[in-house]
């Protein structure tokens, strides 16, 4: 899949712009602040919904104005959809000018990797920026999985209210929720586990492409230690029985995939608390890159890759590295201050690209 072409209006420094887009590699050059961050987010956005900058949809409008509204055609499986998303007040999204309502069906339609300087947070951050990160990534790839969460995020809601209320009186109804709970906490903890084990596929290869270092995998580390032997549900029926006094104490749900964590290690190395900012940064391009196979296999296409400045924090062995992964059968929209960032000898991936020059919110295609 690709995207044809985005009209940005309103939306950060931005006025009112059209840009095309090449099927292969689009350079975004020019100076900082100049609008090349913008300029990816609003694909983010227009795919996504939402922005990977701030959780404030009204930040993302220009000042002075009082909506934005972006649109694309994406082209998938010989396929053209047009896209829209805008907010005025509201948010609201289209596709071939028909509103949809279930942001489910929106956002699986157009998917989206994207590496920029603050995705090492997601090593070094907190595990509510990890599970986001999970949370993500199988939204694209099933469905019912943005579903399957939202439900789940309701129930401990109104789970976490009964408890901090002491309004468990009604013991039959707080059951219900609780069983509710379960059967979405075990879909949860299934699908998180796949995309891990799926991911160390082909992160370790990768890794090592990058590196030349052998031994990079990431654990999943549940809330929950499941005994192999025991029946999921009934597990974790009774462990919220045994803990329900202690939840009435704290007045929340204590244990449950919203508690969920995972870890990066190198060998023996966790990366969090061991490794170096330039093994957390291939850390995670390797993540990335590991997605994009992913996605090719479970849904026979290739998303579209972003690249915000990841060039610049790159040595030239490991930035040819990374060049061998994405010039080839993939959309990718790299953003740099300095076409020079790229090693003279192999230009071939200027040459063979759309070069777009950024100017304080003005677009210059060449």
């Amino acid at each position: 899949m690709y995207i044809k072409e985005i009209e940005i209006v309103n939306f950060r420094n931005y006025n009112n712009v059209k840009i095309n887009l090449h099927d292969k590699i689009n350079i975004i050059y020019g100076n900082n602040a100049s609008g090349k961050t913008n300029l990816l987010e609003s694909i983010y956005v227009l795919g996504l919904t939402k922005s990977h900058r701030s959780f404030i949809d009204n930040n993302l409008i220009k000042n002075g104005c009082d909506f934005f509204r972006l649109t694309g055609s994406l082209k998938k499986d010989d396929i053209v959809y047009n896209l829209e998303i805008s907010n005025n007040h509201h948010k609201k999204i289209k596709i071939d000018n028909k509103e949809i309502n279930k942001m489910s069906d929106y956002i699986s339609k157009m998917n989206i990797i994207i590496f920029y300087p603050e995705d090492l947070e997601i090593i070094k951050g907190s595990p509510a920026i990890r599970r986001n990160f999970l949370d993500l990534e199988l939204s694209q790839l099933y469905s019912n999985y943005y579903n399957i969460l939202s439900e789940y995020n309701r129930l401990l809601k109104m789970r976490n209210e009964r408890l901090k209320n002491d309004q468990t009186s009604n013991y039959q109804y707080f059951q219900i929720l609780t069983d509710y709970l379960i059967e979405r906490a075990i879909m949860i903890y299934k699908m998180r586990q796949k995309i891990v084990t799926k991911i160390n596929e082909y992160c370790p290869k990768i890794y090592e492409d990058l590196t030349g270092n052998k031994g990079f995998k990431i654990k999943y580390k549940p809330n929950i230690n499941f005994p192999s032997n025991k029946d999921m549900k009934d597990y974790l029926f009774n462990l919220y029985q045994k803990n329900y006094l202690k939840e009435l104490k704290f007045g929340k749900t204590i244990i449950g995939p919203h508690l969920d964590d995972i870890e990066f290690y190198l060998g023996d190395i966790n990366l969090k608390h061991y490794g170096s900012q330039g093994q957390q940064r291939i850390a995670i391009i390797a993540i990335k890159l590991a997605e994009i196979e992913i996605f090719k296999s479970y849904k026979n296409d290739t998303p579209i890759l972003l690249l915000d400045d990841v060039f610049s924090e790159l040595d030239i062995s490991k930035r040819n590295n990374l060049i061998k992964y994405i010039d080839g059968n993939l959309q990718t929209i790299i953003t740099t201050t300095d076409l020079e960032s790229f090693d003279d000898n192999d230009d071939n991936i200027i040459k063979n690209s759309k070069i777009i020059k950024v100017d304080n919110g003005k677009i210059i295609e060449k």
